[in-house]
């Protein structure tokens, strides 16, 4: 599903060079679920982005499926990305003044989609909040509002989902929670997921660590290998 061949992504920030990915190759086949570790600054939100089709390398290839990435326009990479891809934020970014079912259904209103409202509400239901359809975030814990972030990013159907840092501002049991709905999605109903995480519990729960340090993949392994690794 997934073929990243020593790609390459600089930045310019005044007179410097960034090189925020350095020769990443990488394959992820369907149905995995891939949990991407490293330090801040390691490169781990710039691969998601680009593996997300928010970006493309400075050079290197990308395929995902039998689409050539990097040699699409705008307009190729925002259908891709409406219609393969869906996005978990640490932040949530759902808009206060709505209710659970109204942000949900924002990316078909953007996108033109039919039966918005059966399929918000069918969203909300897969991740455990058919009873709270009508509440707004603020009526909703920290757990509840990641699940309807989970939700908006289900009712487009997608084949992969990106979460980045889906655990980064919950507790513990919600953390778990949340866990449990994308292992659960990836095991269940074949989704491809990968979670960018720093939480050794969280990517323990994926079948794949990759490790990155400095814009480069320096370990990739089996999560039962891994959670051998000190």
């Amino acid at each position: 599903m997934i073929k990243l061949e020593d790609v390459v992504k600089t930045y310019h920030m005044g007179q410097f060079e960034v090189r925020a990915l350095d020769g990443v190759s990488l394959s992820i086949r369907t149905g995995e679920m891939v949990a991407v570790m490293g330090p801040s600054g390691s490169g781990k939100s710039t691969l998601m982005n680009l593996i997300g089709c928010l970006d493309v390398p400075t050079s290197g290839r990308y395929f995902l499926d039998d689409d050539e990435i990097e040699t699409l326009g705008g307009n190729g990479l925002a259908e891709i990305r409406h219609r393969k891809v869906g996005f978990v934020f640490q932040t949530h970014n759902l808009l206060p003044r709505l209710t659970a079912q109204d942000n949900v259904e924002l990316p078909l209103l953007y996108g033109g989609g039919r039966r918005r409202k059966a399929r918000a509400r069918e969203a909300l239901e897969r991740v455990g909040l058919g009873d709270r359809t009508t509440h707004r975030p603020t009526e909703l814990s920290g757990g509840q509002q990641q699940r309807v972030g989970i939700a908006r990013a289900l009712v487009k159907n997608p084949s992969l989902l990106l979460a980045d840092e889906p655990t980064g501002n919950l507790d513990s049991r919600s953390s778990e929670d949340i866990i449990s709905i994308l292992a659960d999605l990836n095991a269940n109903e074949g989704m491809t997921v990968i979670i960018v995480t720093h939480e050794r519990a969280v990517a323990a729960r994926a079948g794949r660590i990759v490790s990155m340090i400095d814009g480069a993949v320096v370990s990739d392994e089996d999560a039962d290998e891994w959670e051998n690794t000190p």
